[in-house]
């Protein structure tokens, strides 16, 4: 199944991360552009590995897995770099460390749980997290393209916030389920 499809869409979100992140440091408008549709692109292959392992019957374990590892590698690599080259400073990494802390949580919980066959279902409010995240990511990377028109690294850090925010909210929904569970366990 790795030649599928959809696992080779899921794949090549972790192999545009290196491409990504060293286009950052092209020259002038180019590294905000070229990382910015990279992303995008990247972002389009998250619907269409799923569209097409639903439609041609190939999801698949490796699928399962690869997906949301793909997802938060390329969101937390996007992060990190951010700040290294200072369009997320200051402030805005407390709401960058508490979106990586959830990642982190949220997987060990999927996992924890996964073994007691427990699914975790993602919520309506974590695909507006997950929206504001992406969101707030876009005008990060392509910010300084337009820095003459608007800021749009002030609106990608607003974003940043409000997806910190929610991240905060949904990260406790999810350890509640989770803690719900373990103390069954516990009993």
């Amino acid at each position: 199944m790795l030649h599928s499809l959809p696992n080779l869409l899921t794949l090549s979100r972790i192999v545009v991360i290196p491409l990504l992140l060293a286009s950052l440091f092209l020259p002038g408008k180019l590294s905000s552009w070229v990382p910015l549709g990279l992303f995008i692109a990247a972002g389009i292959t998250d619907f269409f590995d799923g569209y097409f392992a639903r439609r041609y019957r190939q999801t698949s374990n490796l699928g399962r897995f690869l997906d949301p590892v793909a997802d938060k590698l390329l969101v937390a690599s996007v992060l990190l770099v951010l700040v290294g080259i200072g369009r997320i400073g200051d402030w805005e990494l407390i709401p960058a460390t508490i979106i990586l802390c959830r990642e982190i949580m949220v997987s060990g919980l999927r996992e924890y749980l996964a073994e007691l066959r427990v699914g975790m279902p993602v919520s309506k409010l974590a695909k507006w997290k997950t929206t504001a995240q992406i969101f707030a990511l876009c005008f990060l990377l392509g910010g300084p393209a337009v820095a003459g028109q608007f800021d749009a690294i002030i609106i990608g850090q607003v974003l940043l916030w409000l997806a910190g925010a929610l991240t905060v909210w949904t990260g406790y929904d999810y350890l509640r389920l989770g803690l719900k569970h373990m103390m069954k366990e516990g009993t």
